[in-house]
């Protein structure tokens, strides 16, 4: 199975996942067990757990430390700013990395399934395809209804948000006016997102991944979804101006 060219661009990836596809070598003599056992100790590694707790403290604290430590209207004329909004807005600028880091596992466990499914042509088992809707399920973040335990959809069912990308857009588009185009754009690729997860997840539970073609199929799946949580970091980068 060829990895498709956006795979193979170092700047839209992690290291990591350059690091997982050097596992493959150029001499076909080279055991086939060998490889995947470095493979899946290379998953393990890149297998990021964030979870929605942590999402939720995240989208708190990068609100919390301007609010409570926000500085008196003379003071940020003194310093160049024209007010509390634009100081707000710096801040945000100053956590991104942190608020983004969901979207970066998120798209690390994605590539990880990718070359599980790349590794080999042949001899998958079912335990491989329970490991990939593993991984599935927790790059969704929540976010797909059908994929959540009892505790996460009691807690939708009360009220709380769960998913952490709109957790992340909410955090993101908090100082933009409803009509922000930004803002809008970016509600707009979270839709588009959460449904490329909620089609991803069903097609790997009717994927028989003993077939070549299920699991072509499968990648390319991946391969888009891969494609929308990129242009939804983007969009998060372009409401918080950076």
């Amino acid at each position: 199975m060829t990895l498709p060219a956006e795979l193979r661009v170092i700047s839209s990836f992690p290291s990591t996942t350059l690091t997982a596809l050097s596992l493959f070598p150029q001499n076909p003599t080279v055991s086939k067990h060998i490889i995947l056992s470095k493979l899946k100790n290379n998953l393990q590694n890149l297998r990021i757990q964030i979870s929605r707790r942590d999402a939720v403290l995240l989208s708190f604290l990068t609100l919390a430390p301007p609010l409570l430590s926000q500085p008196e209207p003379a003071n940020a004329f003194s310093f160049g700013i024209s007010g509390p909004k634009d100081w707000l807005k710096e801040q945000k600028k100053k956590s991104s990395n942190f608020l983004l880091a969901p979207v970066d596992a998120s798209r690390q466990i994605l590539n990880s399934a990718y070359l599980l499914l790349a590794a080999r042509e042949s001899d998958y088992s079912d335990k491989d395809l329970e490991e990939i809707q593993g991984m599935l399920r927790s790059a969704a973040r929540d976010c797909v209804p059908q994929e959540r335990n009892s505790f996460v959809a009691f807690q939708a069912n009360t009220g709380v948000e769960v998913c952490t990308f709109r957790l992340i857009v909410k955090n993101a588009t908090s100082l933009l006016d409803n009509k922000d185009p930004a803002k809008l754009e970016a509600e707009a690729i979270l839709n588009d997102l959460i449904r490329s997860f909620t089609s991803l997840n069903s097609l790997v539970g009717d994927t028989d991944i003993h077939l070549s073609s299920k699991r072509q199929k499968l990648a390319d799946a991946l391969t888009d979804t891969i494609s929308s949580l990129n242009k939804f970091e983007q969009g998060i980068k372009d409401c918080l101006e950076i």
